[in-house]
C-alpha cells in the first residue's frame, strides 16, 4: 500500500501547494486601494516582518542545537527530521502571513469600490477576497505539513522500515540507547514543528495581545478615541500583532496538530509490535505497514477533499450570508473524507490478518474511530459558537450585564466560560471512549487525524477572521467612508465567531494529538501501554502536572500583562510629550510601539517555553518514565479546562463589546450618549480582560502539551536507561 500512500499523499501536496499559490498571486496582482491605505498596509507589512526576523534569529539557533544533540545521541536522521520539521512550518507560517497582509488591503479595498458602485453584494464580494486570502494559510499549512512527512517516508522510511521490516525492533545507539529508528525520526520531525508553533503562537500571542491592550487601555479608555483611531500609537502594532499571532502562530498550531495526530498515529503500531514479538499472536509485519501508512494515506485524502471544499467557496456567487459561505468549505471538506475515507479503510485492510490489532469490526474499524474524531470535532467548534456568538443568550446575557459595570461583565463571561467546559470535556470524551471502542488504542489516536483531515479549510475560515479584522483597522486609520467600515465590522464580527470555532477546534485536536502521543510513549515503556494511574509516583507525577500547566497559565497572563504595561506607557509618553498627535496635526510614533512589543513578546515568552521543554526530560531522569506519564495525563487534562474555559470566556467578552457598538443608537435612545459610554466602557474592560484569555493562555495550552508529550516519546529510551528511582528502589 506503500505507493497508494505515495500517491494520495503526492497528489494532495501538489495540488494545495499549487493552489495557494495561484491565490497568493491573485491577491498580489488585485487592485491597490488608496496612497494612505498602501502607506498603512507597507507599515504593516514592516512590522511583521521585523517580529519574525527576530523570532528567526533565536528559535533558528535552538533548533540547530537541538538537532545536533539528537543526530549524536540517536542517529543523524533525526536531527534531519527536526530540521525539516521547522522548516515545513517556518515555510507555511511566512507564506500564510505575507499573503493575509497582502490580503488585508485587498479586503478593504474590495468593501471601497463596492461601496462607490453601490453593489449590492459588496459584503459578499469582500467575503470572497477575505476567504481566498485565508485559504492560502489553510493551504500552505495542509501542503507543507505533508510534504516534509512525506519526505520523512520516502527516504528515511525505505532505508530503516519499508525495506528492512527488522528494524521496528530496538537497535542500540553509539552512546548505548536503545531505541527505534523510524519511530524516533517521526517523533523528531513531529517536534521539530512544535518548536516553531510555541514560538510563533506563544511569542505572536504575547506581541498581539500586549498591542491591543495597550491600544484599547489608553486609546479607547483613557482618551476616548475610536477603535483602529490611526491618533492611536498602538494601533499599527496591534494590527501586525493580528498577522504574526491570529494568522502565523494559529497555522502554526494547527499544523504541529496535524503532524502530531499523524506521528502518534504512525507510531503506535510499532510499539503495539515490539510489545507483541513475545505473545502468542504477534502482529505481522504487514499489518504494521499498513496501520503506520494509514493515517498519512488518510491526511492525502483530506487534502484533495480540502482543495475541492475550498474551491467550491471561491467559484460560488458572492452572498451576503456569511455563516452560510464559510461553513460550507468545511461542511463539503468534511463529507467527502467520510465518504473517501470508506472506501479507503476498506481498501487498505479488507482481508487482512487483523488479529492482536484491537479491530472489533474488521476493516471497518478505523474508519467508524475516524468518523467519531470528524463528528467530535464538528460539535466542538458549534459548542464554541454557542458560547461566543451574539446570536446566543450566553454573550447576550453579558452584554445586557454591562449596563450594571465591568465587575458584573467580569463575573458573567468567567462564569460562561467555566460552564462551557462540561459540553466540550464530555464530547471529548465519548470521541475517546467510542473511537477506541472500535479500533483498540489505535482508535482514539486514528479519531484524532479524523479531526484534522479537514485542517486545511478549518484554518482557511480561521484565518479570515485576522484578515477582516485589520481590513476594518486599515478603514479605520484611512478614514474611509463610514459604510465601508460597516462592512469590514460585519466581516469582523463573523470573523469573531469563526477565530472561537477554530480555537475549539485547535483545543480538541491538540487535545487528541497529545493522548494519541501519549498511548505512544506508555506503549513504548516498560509497562505495556498501562499507565498504572494509583501509583504513587504517577500519582505525584499527575498531580505536578495540573500545577504546571496552572503555572504556565499564570506565566503567559503575566507575559500579556507585563508587554502590554511597556505599551501602555508608551502611548502615554507619546500624547503627553507630543498632543498635537489627538488633534490629528502629527503622525504617532506606530514604528516606536513595534519596537517595543517586539523585544518584549520574544523575551517573555523565554521561560514558559523552558519550563515545558524542560519539565518531562527533568521528571524522566529523576523519577522515570512512569512519572512522566502521569505528568502527562494531568497536565493533558488540566489544559482541557483552560484552554476551553479561557477561549470562550475571552471570545465572549470580545463578541458582547461588539454587539453593544451594533446597537448603539438604540441605546443611545434610551439611555443617551453619556450612560451608552459608561455601558460600552464597561464591556471594552471585559474585551481587555479576555484578550490575553482567548488569544494567549487558551491556544497556547495545545501547544505547551503536544510539546512535552512529543519530547517524553523522543526522550524515553533516555529515561528509562537513566533515573534515579531506579537507582534508589
Amino acid at each position: 500500500m506503500l505507493s497508494t500512500m505515495i500517491y494520495l499523499v503526492g497528489l494532495g501536496v501538489i495540488l494545495t501547494l499549487i493552489f495557494a499559490y495561484y491565490n497568493f498571486q491573485k491577491g498580489a496582482k488585485m487592485e491597490h486601494g488608496t496612497p494612505t491605505m498602501q502607506e498603512i498596509a507597507k507599515s504593516i507589512r514592516e512590522g511583521a516582518n521585523a517580529f519574525l526576523k527576530r523570532e528567526f534569529s533565536i528559535d533558528i539557533p535552538v533548533i540547530i542545537v537541538i538537532a545536533v544533540l539528537f543526530g549524536v545521541f540517536f542517529s543523524p536522521w533525526t536531527g534531519f527530521a527536526l530540521i525539516l520539521g521547522s522548516t515545513m512550518s517556518s515555510f507555511a507560517g511566512l507564506v500564510g502571513m505575507r499573503a493575509a497582509v497582502i490580503y488585508n488591503e485587498r479586503v478593504t479595498n474590495e468593501a471601497r469600490l463596492g461601496v462607490e458602485r453601490k453593489d449590492a453584494s459588496a459584503l459578499g464580494k469582500a467575503l470572497n477576497v477575505a476567504f481566498r486570502g485565508g485559504s492560502v494559510m489553510g493551504l500552505s499549512v495542509g501542503g507543507f505539513a505533508m510534504l516534509g512527512l512525506l519526505v520523512v517516508y520516502l527516504v528515511v522510511g525505505s532505508l530503516f522500515h519499508y525495506a528492512n521490516p527488522e528494524n521496528l525492533v530496538e537497535t542500540t545507539s553509539w552512546v548505548g540507547l536503545k531505541f527505534t529508528i523510524f519511530p524516533q525520526v517521526l517523533a523528531c520531525y513531529s517536534l521539530g514543528c512544535s518548536a516553531v508553533a510555541v514560538f510563533n503562537r506563544l511569542g505572536g500571542g504575547i506581541y498581539t495581545k500586549g498591542a491591543d491592550m495597550g491600544a484599547d487601555l489608553v486609546g479607547k479608555t483613557e482618551l476616548g478615541l475610536p477603535e483602529d483611531d490611526p491618533r492611536n500609537p498602538a494601533v499599527i502594532a496591534d494590527c501586525v500583532g493580528d498577522n504574526v499571532g491570529d494568522v502565523n502562530g494559529n497555522g502554526s498550531d494547527l499544523l504541529e496538530s496535524t503532524i502530531g495526530a499523524t506521528v502518534a498515529t504512525a507510531i503506535l503500531p510499532t510499539a503495539l509490535y515490539t510489545a507483541a514479538l513475545n505473545s502468542a499472536a504477534p502482529l505481522s509485519k504487514e499489518t504494521i505497514s499498513l496501520m503506520m501508512e494509514y493515517p498519512v494515506a488518510f491526511m492525502g485524502v483530506g487534502l484533495l477533499a480540502c482543495v475541492l471544499g475550498v474551491l467550491y467557496v471561491l467559484l460560488r456567487k458572492p452572498s451576503n450570508k456569511l455563516s452560510r459561505e464559510l461553513n460550507i468549505s468545511l461542511w463539503s471538506s468534511a463529507g467527502i473524507i467520510a465518504v473517501a475515507t470508506l472506501a479507503l479503510s476498506y481498501y487498505f485492510f479488507n482481508g487482512q490478518d487483523l488479529s492482536g490489532t484491537g479491530f472489533r469490526f474488521g476493516w471497518i474499524s478505523p474508519w467508524l474511530s475516524s468518523i467519531f474524531g470528524i463528528l467530535a470535532g464538528i460539535a466542538l467548534g458549534l459548542l464554541a459558537e454557542r458560547y461566543t456568538s451574539e446570536k446566543y443568550k450566553e454573550t447576550l446575557k453579558i452584554a445586557d450585564l454591562a449596563k450594571e459595570g465591568p465587575a458584573l461583565v467580569i463575573v458573567s463571561g468567567t462564569s460562561s466560560g467555566w460552564r462551557s467546559c462540561m459540553p466540550a470535556c464530555a464530547t471529548l470524551g465519548f470521541a475517546i471512549i467510542a473511537s477506541s471502542y472500535f479500533s483498540g488504542l489505535y482508535g482514539s489516536a486514528i479519531a484524532a487525524v479524523g479531526m484534522l483531515s479537514f485542517v486545511v479549510a478549518t484554518v482557511t475560515v480561521d484565518t479570515y477572521g485576522p484578515i477582516s479584522d485589520n481590513a476594518g483597522g486599515i478603514a479605520e486609520m484611512a478614514q474611509l467612508d463610514a459604510e465601508v467600515r460597516n462592512i469590514t465590522d460585519s466581516l469582523d464580527s463573523q470573523g469573531n465567531t469563526t477565530a472561537a470555532i477554530g480555537k475549539g477546534f485547535a483545543i480538541g485536536s491538540g487535545v487528541l494529538a497529545a493522548l494519541a502521543m501519549m498511548m505512544s510513549f506508555a506503549q513504548g515503556g516498560d509497562s505495556g501501554g498501562v499507565l498504572n494511574i494509583i501509583n504513587y509516583i504517577a500519582l505525584g507525577g499527575a498531580f505536578i502536572g495540573v500545577g504546571l500547566m496552572h503555572w504556565l497559565s499564570g506565566q503567559m497572563l503575566n507575559a500579556v500583562c507585563n508587554n502590554a504595561k511597556e505599551m501602555v506607557d508608551e502611548v502615554r509618553r507619546q500624547v503627553t510629550e507630543n498632543p498635537k498627535i489627538l488633534t490629528g496635526e502629527a503622525k504617532p510614533d506606530s514604528n516606536r510601539c513595534i519596537d517595543i512589543c517586539t523585544k518584549s513578546a520574544i523575551g517573555e515568552m523565554r521561560k514558559p517555553v523552558l519550563i515545558a521543554l524542560l519539565a518531562p526530560i527533568v521528571g524522566g531522569f529523576v523519577f522515570g518514565p512512569l512519572f512522566v506519564g502521569g505528568l502527562l495525563l494531568g497536565a493533558i487534562l488540566d489544559s482541557v479546562v483552560m484552554a476551553t474555559s479561557t477561549a470562550n470566556s475571552g471570545g465572549a467578552w470580545d463578541n458582547a463589546k461588539k454587539y453593544i457598538k451594533s446597537i448603539k443608537s438604540s441605546l443611545v435612545a434610551e439611555y443617551g450618549e453619556a450612560r451608552y459610554n459608561d455601558i460600552h466602557n464597561a464591556s471594552v474592560i471585559g474585551d481587555t480582560v479576555g484578550d490575553g484569555y482567548k488569544d494567549v493562555v487558551g491556544p497556547n495550552q495545545d501547544i505547551m502539551i503536544k510539546m512535552m508529550s512529543t519530547v517524553s516519546v523522543i526522550m524515553l529510551p533516555v529515561m528509562s536507561a537513566f533515573n534515579l528511582i531506579s537507582l534508589v528502589l
